[in-house]
């Protein structure tokens, strides 16, 4: 039996979840599709998710097609919570990118589609609501060709589209064979010599093209009526990778969620690449914590293994000290970062403020699922947008009972090094109150460099424990620069080192007066960093995204000034007949503005596509 996993992705509202529902039921796994409305769907788990219509959390759900098993992870729509799908793409064999037939293409539509084109993941993409008032078929797949790009074929047309009888009709586009043949040589010479090519020959060669991810198969459907997904299940298995993996290799895998149990238990979700995970070994970053009971995803349920193989996806229990992202045993390549980091921060406050430390405790956890909300000790998060405040708040409130409210939404900025500066404190001088020498040089590092610590000392001029204690200081001060923003690419040399070796008196009693300790070297180096910080001089820079703007041609003339008035800068501007395509950069914190100004001056019709690019000097913060 192969194994497949597999995401389905879409901007949200465009019917993911129903597609899930509607593949489950086909499978036989549940008696009837559940509702996003009703808040009855296999998936949507969480009691926020049925409330509010949306998924929060990515979900993990099997079943069969024929002799294949499909792992099948749906995945939030909403750009608040893109953070759940970057975990998930590491771990893919192939996905579903779902679209609109109604809405069409639309901006988180066209990110995911890059990311998945950039990772090389084979995905079909399914166009969804043919049965919905306004769906669009061959105006749609021009609007895929021109917002997605030319690697694109239909496998099926429409009848009655707009109407709850829309059904959908096989054949694949009549240029199938010259898409094919633009990337098979010997395609390509039976097309020029006129020789006939079967049926079976173009199927081969869409299902290698397909799993190489050079070309992506559209089909149309309904996830309501059930209209083209047996069609869709069909294509699955024999378009998309089955999952690779040698069970008696070394073992590699990856953590890709984390959530917690009933009764409080951590429960880790992880790919295997290689090798084989039995219960009672030991994967993970502590060697402590054993696996002790594995669950592999089957049938819509869940069942205990003795072991999980590689190819699968399995919830473990009993790392305890698991966190998303970990790896076991041996790293799996991985893609890295696929999205833009969170560019928003705010402050969570307790109604009461004697629940501060539980307040704490909750968050932590919350951070254990979702690292990227950098939980700080001042209770300070970082976001993506605000419907993440809302789901926080309700989380708080129903699993924690507590109430809270937030500071305002601000930009998250970071600080550069505007030249080189150094500092240097030692033992006996009367502005160092620590028994510690330390001297730091702090350089400007090379954007996305991150923080390195060199030593410019020798490495037995004192204790390792004590050079550790300087390190660790040093990352923990640049996460707060002069200006109250980190310092994320900077690099430190050590210039100067010295310690008072452990004395004791007569008596054998240690004396803390007489011998120096890691604590004297990190509450020197903070002092020290800070001065050398303040002497290279640092600048604050704020996220700038880069935008793609579709709008009709004859507004440009009103979008341009109200554009510019926002500090942005088009780069690029492409008129097309009655549509203009604008490309530019703008700063973070205007992007939500614009977005919410531009129905009301292009009359509904322009789509507004941004993503972080860079950071830049911020003119206004000095």
């Amino acid at each position: 039996m192969s194994l497949l996993n597999l995401a389905i992705l879409a901007h949200v509202d465009a019917g993911k979840t129903s597609l899930t529902e509607r593949l489950l039921y086909d499978a036989g796994v549940i008696d009837h599709a559940g509702s996003v409305d009703a808040g009855t769907t296999r998936t949507d788990t969480l009691d926020l998710e049925r409330r509010r219509g949306i998924t929060i959390k990515a979900a993990v759900v099997a079943f069969g097609v024929g002799e294949h098993t499909v792992t099948l992870i749906d995945t939030p729509g909403h750009p608040d919570f893109i953070a759940e799908v970057e975990r998930v793409l590491g771990v893919l064999d192939g996905a579903v990118l779902v679209v609109s037939a109604v809405e069409g293409v639309q901006a988180q539509t066209r990110i995911l589609f890059r990311t998945l084109t950039r990772l090389r993941i084979p995905t079909l993409i399914f166009v969804n609501k043919i049965d919905r008032r306004g769906a669009r078929t061959g105006s749609l797949l021009d609007e895929l060709h021109r917002r997605l790009g030319p690697d694109i074929v239909a496998l099926n047309t429409v009848r009655g589209a707009g109407t709850r009888t829309a059904e959908v009709v096989a054949g694949p586009d009549p240029a199938l064979g010259e898409l094919l043949a633009e990337r098979d040589d010997r395609l390509l010479a039976a097309l020029v010599d006129d020789r006939p090519v079967g049926a079976a020959r173009l199927h081969r060669a869409l299902a290698a093209q397909t799993r190489r991810a050079q070309l992506h198969p559209v089909l149309f459907g309904s996830a309501i009526t059930g209209a083209g997904v047996p069609e869709l299940r069909a294509a699955l298995t024999d378009l998309l990778p089955a999952a690779g993996g040698d069970p008696a290799g070394p073992l590699s895998g990856t953590v890709f969620k984390v959530e917690r149990g009933p009764a409080g238990e951590k429960l880790a979700y992880a790919r295997l690449f290689s090798g084989t995970l039995r219960v009672r070994d030991r994967p993970g970053p502590d060697p402590a914590d054993k696996v002790t009971a594995v669950e592999v995803f089957t049938a819509g349920a869940t069942a205990r293994r003795p072991a999980v193989t590689a190819g699968r996806i399995a919830r473990l229990r009993g790392l305890h000290a698991v966190r998303v992202g970990d790896p076991l045993g041996a790293a799996p390549p991985g893609p890295g970062r696929q999205f833009a980091p969170p560019s928003l921060g705010t402050v969570v406050i307790p109604a009461d403020p004697r629940r501060r430390g539980a307040l704490y405790a909750a968050l932590s956890r919350l951070a254990e699922q979702d690292p990227l909300i950098g939980l700080r000790p001042d209770l300070s998060l970082t976001l993506y947008g605000e419907v993440q405040k809302e789901v926080i708040a309700a989380t708080l409130a129903d699993e924690h009972g507590l109430r809270v409210r937030f500071t305002p939404t601000t930009t998250l900025c970071t600080e550069r090094l505007t030249g080189t500066g150094e500092a240097v404190a030692r033992i006996g001088e009367d502005t160092n109150p620590d028994l510690a020498t330390v001297g730091l040089r702090a350089a400007p590092g090379p954007p996305g460099g991150g923080i390195t610590f060199t030593l410019g000392v020798e490495l037995g001029s004192m204790p390792p424990a004590f050079f550790t204690a300087v390190e660790e200081s040093v990352r923990d001060t640049l996460t707060r620069g002069p200006h109250g923003w980190p310092v994320p690419d900077c690099a430190v040399t050590m210039t100067h080192s010295g310690y008072l070796a452990r004395q004791s008196h007569a008596h054998g009693t240690f004396d803390k007066s007489m011998s120096s300790t890691a604590g004297d070297f990190r509450r020197l180096t903070r002092r020290v960093l800070g001065v050398a910080l303040a002497r290279a001089g640092t600048r604050v820079c704020e996220p700038i995204h880069r935008f793609t703007l579709e709008l009709p041609t004859d507004t440009l003339g009103a979008v341009l000034p109200v554009l510019g008035a926002l500090r942005g800068v088009p780069l690029h501007t492409a008129p097309d007949g009655p549509v203009c395509l604008v490309e530019g950069e703008l700063p973070a914190a205007r992007v939500h503005e614009l977005r919410q100004r531009l129905p009301a001056l292009t009359r509904g019709e322009g789509v507004l596509d941004a993503a972080f690019d860079h950071y830049a000097p911020a003119p206004e913060r000095r």
